[in-house]
């Protein structure tokens, strides 16, 4: 993956063109069709995923939490913390996701702490965001 699409996801907006270039090599595009299970309630998290195209429905249990589209990111807590996915989610039209491991993420904050620690920033700001609502 590139640096300007890197810089295109919203998540890694505030991340510097140099931070950008960092971070590209740690993270893979995948194109998912719809139907495609990208992450199972109860599993051990791993990843977490960007989304650039498409929409996602995200479950627990059979209870709808939320659809998720361009911008939106899942799968965060598996960079924070070493747990079980809380939520399936499933993609419900076609979708381009980006994908970075908890190991790739791990690896960045090592040698570009910076890096690691904006991407914490964003994630944080987003929970705090998803917490007023609620």
């Amino acid at each position: 993956m590139d640096e300007d699409r890197v810089k295109s996801i919203p998540l890694f907006g505030g991340l510097s063109r140099k931070e950008c270039k960092a971070l590209a090599p740690r993270a893979d595009e995948v194109d998912l069709a719809q139907g495609k299970r990208l992450v199972r309630e109860g599993e051990w998290a791993y990843e977490f995923f960007a989304i650039e195209e498409g929409t996602v429905e995200v479950r627990r249990g059979e209870q709808l939490l939320a659809e998720l589209g361009p911008g939106d990111f899942f799968g965060e807590m598996g960079l924070m913390a070493d747990t079980r996915r809380n939520a399936t989610v499933m993609a419900t039209t076609p979708v381009k996701v980006v994908v970075m491991t908890a190991q790739a993420f791990r690896q960045t904050a090592r040698e570009h702490p910076e890096v690691a620690a904006k991407i914490r920033t964003a994630i944080e700001e987003r929970c705090r965001a998803l917490e007023a609502v609620s």
